[in-house]
């Protein structure tokens, strides 16, 4: 799986976010959505911009956590 749509994936699960919200506040098809949690594709640098800020519209610390596990970047570290 890639490092974006695991850390994806992870956080929708533990913040029960769905693919759904998240997809429609990007304006992104769910197809390309659930190709990056399946691993199947990596979203552009771009995207994961956007995957962030959407995530922060709907929860803060959620797209914090995206970002710390996208980064590999410890709990207990500043991003």
């Amino acid at each position: 799986m890639s490092k974006a749509g695991s850390a994806l994936k992870q956080v929708l699960e533990s913040h029960s976010i769905t693919q759904y919200q998240l997809s429609a506040i990007m304006g992104v098809n769910r197809s390309n959505f659930s190709r990056w949690l399946r691993g199947e594709r990596d979203p552009l640098a771009e995207v994961v911009v956007e995957i962030y800020k959407a995530l922060k519209s709907i929860n803060p610390k959620a797209a914090s956590e995206f970002v710390r596990l996208y980064l590999g970047i410890g709990a207990d570290e500043e991003i």
